[in-house]
């Protein structure tokens, strides 16, 4: 069994969570440039086995897709391609920013490591992740 993958594509950063091999456990692993995305796919990809990439779709709150739609279906489309060997889901992200600053507040950290972007962005990739588990348990 391989592990999940799960991707909060922004504009400018890219969070990243995984599963174990078990997919049992959903942690953040880090928080790329949007740049560099590519590279880390392909440098993780060749390291470890993965089943799925599970990607944040971004709507509004009636359902519709996003303004941040228009940088996250060509990264999808590319991903599909880049890999077709790998199964792409996605998944609904709506408030999983929000819910990341929430629980950083929540677990007590300081005001600084809050507005800590990056972090936010892993919080949230590992939200994604762990709902998109939950829902396949449903």
């Amino acid at each position: 069994m391989g592990r999940i993958l799960a991707i909060d594509y922004g504009q400018k950063r890219v969070g990243i969570a995984a599963t174990d091999e078990l997919q049992i456990i959903a942690s953040g692993l880090t928080t790329v440039h949007v740049k560099d995305i590519w590279d880390f796919l392909k440098d993780y990809l060749e390291k470890e086995k993965v089943d799925c990439i599970v990607v944040g779709k971004p709507t509004d709150m009636r359902n519709r897709p996003s303004d941040s739609s228009r940088f996250v279906e060509p990264f999808v489309n590319k991903l599909k391609k880049t890999f077709p060997r790998i199964k792409v889901d996605r998944y609904d992200e709506r408030f999983t920013s929000r819910i990341a600053q929430d629980t950083m507040l929540a677990g007590g950290l300081k005001k600084k490591k809050r507005q800590d972007k990056a972090l936010v962005d892993t919080i949230s990739a590992t939200l994604i992740l762990q709902s998109y588990m939950e829902s396949l348990n449903r």
